[in-house]
């Protein structure tokens, strides 16, 4: 298998990562959302060359309390489902935070599902306690999935106060 790195996963793309798949992201039961594209990607090819695992990366300013800061936001993780219980998605991730390592902030963010918890959990990522609101196009909401954060360098500490993402989702 190879490992890449691309920028935006084009229609094609996530045609050829998920198939027919109709919710890959077990998205049915929340409420309608509007996601924000990752700008990074890092993606494994079977040896047909076809991508059959992602993870995507970007970066944006949340609020906690009065503080205002930069993290990267850890989202699009997906494993084709002809390929899923091999231990893909740990090779995509490992590899998606090497790079947020390098990007600047301090702090990786994602939102996850409560049955993913255990995955993220496994590379350190810890559940912010506080309610989180996201932007939509109704405004800001409350996200109704877990918001979980990683420190990318040694000594951060993830701050107290309701979380403000300025952002939609990722």
């Amino acid at each position: 298998m190879e490992l890449l790195e691309f920028e935006l996963l084009t229609e094609p793309l996530r045609a050829e990562l998920l198939g027919d798949e109709e919710d890959p992201w077990d998205a049915a039961g929340l409420p309608p959302m509007s996601w924000r594209p990752k700008e990074r990607h890092v993606g494994l090819r079977d040896e047909s060359g076809r991508l059959i695992a992602t993870a995507g990366l970007l970066v944006v300013d949340v609020e906690v309390g009065d503080e205002r800061f930069s993290v990267v936001g850890v989202g699009s993780v997906i494993v084709n489902a002809a390929h899923r219980g091999r231990g893909l998605s740990l090779r995509v991730i490992t590899a998606a935070l090497e790079i947020a390592a390098t990007l600047g902030p301090e702090i990786a963010l994602l939102f996850c599902r409560t049955d993913r918890m255990g995955l993220y959990l496994r590379f350190g990522f810890e559940d912010v306690a506080s309610e989180v609101l996201v932007e939509q196009d109704r405004g800001q909401i409350v996200m109704p999935m877990h918001t979980m954060w990683r420190a990318l360098r040694p000594g951060v500490a993830w701050p107290e106060g309701r979380v403000v993402v300025h952002s939609r989702p990722f």
